[in-house]
């Protein structure tokens, strides 16, 4: 029988670990296109295959009011009067999702702000196509589907408006040990 060689190194089990958090909460918004078309769950399923882990949703319909909050930095910007138009035409359905760097790989996942830029194998590059230009002629916004938070600070003000504290959820997800 081959002998064993001693190992001088602690166990992996026994090795101090380093903390290392990049755990970071985003929001997701389905748009009312989305949710007319019923791609909710094909979403959700983007986001849960890579890991990520949803812990607050909420279907909501927005009046002008709450979208001047939401979209504040492109109020003054000719295309907000069709972007709220389109953000009240129907339900929303908010979600906030947490994971290791979420707010770039959720931005990864869902794909160019406009559609016919997105690449294949992104929610929009997958699920919608149009063009600046033609919902220009049209008279109306980009329906991409979806809106992710641009960055830490943008999710943290977008969170606290669509949802309360008492919203969001702490869970350990089954597997969570593999993925963060």
């Amino acid at each position: 029988m081959a002998e064993q060689k001693q190992n001088s190194k602690q166990p992996v089990s026994q090795q101090p670990v380093q903390q290392v958090s990049n755990v970071e909460q985003t929001l997701v918004l389905v748009k009312p296109d989305g949710v007319y078309r019923g791609v909710i769950g094909n979403i959700i399923t983007r986001f849960e295959n890579a890991g990520l882990k949803l812990v607050a949703a909420s279907m909501k319909w927005v009046d002008k009011d709450f979208t001047k909050k939401h979209y504040n930095e492109h109020l003054n910007k000719a295309f907000y009067p069709s972007l709220e138009q389109y953000l009240t035409a129907g339900p929303v359905m908010a979600m906030v999702w947490e994971g290791i760097d979420v707010i770039s790989v959720v931005r990864k996942i869902v794909g160019a702000t406009e559609p016919k830029e997105a690449l294949p194998g992104t929610i929009r590059g997958d699920f919608c196509h149009i063009s600046k230009a033609r919902a220009n002629a049209m008279g109306k916004s980009v329906c991409n589907l979806i809106h992710a938070s641009a960055n830490v600070q943008d999710a943290i003000r977008e969170i606290g408006l669509w949802f309360d504290i008492d919203d969001i959820h702490t869970y350990k997800r089954a597997g969570e040990e593999w993925l963060i």
